[in-house]
């Protein structure tokens, strides 16, 4: 059985049944039901048309579904006539699918959830596990995003692109984005890679539609994702982009990387991932990191912050000014911003190092420490204080 076969048929399926008319719970269990029959039947006899087999398949498991609830009656006009078996249709309904899961009414984590299931293909399993949750806790947060996405009266002609590029839909570009890149700062974790599996679903997005900004989120991804195995050492403590072996970065990613920048950007619709890319892009065109060109890089953070008025945007602006007009200049730039942000100890505690405070920097990297998100970065805050404080005691 070709799993990897069935994982890239599952979201055009489900939409297929979508547009016919059935709401995304039910299509989302009938596609299911076929892809169980599919496991079962496949080895001894496979289709000439896997799609198709699928489609008509699942399509039967919805209407004996629909037809067994007296409660759906009302739905009867919709699907009292079954279309005849044959090749699925050559259309991708698989777009649709991003902005259904979208949906406003979803929170995040509900629809990064309901995205990795419908459109990814993963299992319930493999997502509790990248996530770190019991099975039963991920299978309810995607029950009840499914309901959600039922009950929010979506129909299938809200959730189809009007034309190439305009869409009149639940969701939003911007909101699948999102979506997409928080699936990606996820990275790894169980037996699923979710960095790569936001590279891989973005890439179908940009293939299905001529956008800037989704162009610009797939470079973002692949700049950063160049980068991913000069990020850790050996015994997993974190390297700084600085003190990172830059022999070890993916050429041929950042290669493909700015290629999809470059050509988003001479569209001149500038959007918030084109800015980041272009930033990451810098940083991998550098030889060294002496040779970062940070002049440039404190120009698209401006651009950066007109688009999004992002305090933590600001934040990383003062690191960038830091480098581009030394430590007093960022740390000048620091003091405009609310001291509460996350990370805002760890900048300044750089940035008086950089300046020569060791003390005032030990102190705070300590502070910054005691307030990080995950272990690796708090182990690698409380090295940093370390080899301050030693170095002053010397």
């Amino acid at each position: 059985m070709n799993e990897a076969l069935l994982r890239s048929l599952t979201p055009s399926v489900l939409g297929i049944l979508v547009r016919r008319g059935a709401d995304f719970a039910a299509a989302e269990d009938a596609v299911q039901d076929a892809l169980v029959e599919a496991v079962r039947v496949w080895p001894a006899d496979p289709p000439r048309d896997p799609k198709g087999w699928l489609v008509t398949v699942a399509w039967r498991r919805f209407l004996d579904a629909t037809r067994a609830d007296a409660a759906r009656r009302r739905r009867e006009g919709l699907v009292d006539e079954e279309p005849a078996p044959g090749p699925a249709a050559a259309v991708d309904d698989t777009l649709q699918l991003y902005f259904l899961c979208a949906h406003p009414s979803l929170t995040p984590s509900s629809a990064v959830a309901l995205t990795l299931r419908a459109v990814g293909g993963l299992t319930t399993r493999q997502i509790a596990q990248a996530y770190l949750v019991p099975e039963a806790t991920m299978a309810q947060r995607i029950s009840r995003a499914k309901r959600t996405v039922s009950g929010n009266g979506v129909s299938p002609a809200r959730a189809k692109p009007r034309a190439r590029g305009r869409f009149d839909q639940p969701g939003n570009v911007a909101t699948v984005l999102r979506v997409l890149y928080l699936v990606f700062n996820e990275g790894y974790s169980g037996d699923v890679d979710l960095a790569a599996e936001a590279i891989r679903l973005t890439r179908q997005l940009a293939a299905a539609i001529d956008h800037p900004e989704v162009a610009g989120l797939l470079a973002l991804m692949l700049l950063h994702h160049a980068r991913r195995a000069a990020r850790t050492a050996p015994d997993g403590s974190l390297v700084p982009l600085a003190e990172q072996d830059r022999g070890r970065w993916d050429t041929e990613s950042i290669a493909e990387g700015v290629g999809i920048l470059q050509a988003a950007l001479a569209r001149d619709r500038l959007g918030e991932f084109q800015a980041q890319a272009a930033i990451a892009a810098l940083h991998a065109d550098a030889p060294t990191a002496e040779e970062t060109d940070w002049v440039q890089i404190v120009e698209w953070y401006d651009e950066l912050a007109r688009l999004t008025d992002s305090p933590v945007v600001r934040l990383n602006r003062a690191v960038a000014v830091g480098e581009a007009d030394g430590p007093r200049a960022g740390l000048a730039a620091l003091a405009a911003l609310d001291a509460s942000l996350p990370r805002h100890a760890a900048v300044a505690a750089y940035l008086h190092e950089r300046d020569g405070d060791l003390a005032t920097a030990a102190r705070l990297y300590a502070e910054a420490a005691h307030k990080a998100p995950d272990l690796a970065e708090r182990d690698h805050l409380t090295r940093q204080a370390a080899r301050l404080n030693a170095r002053r005691c010397r």
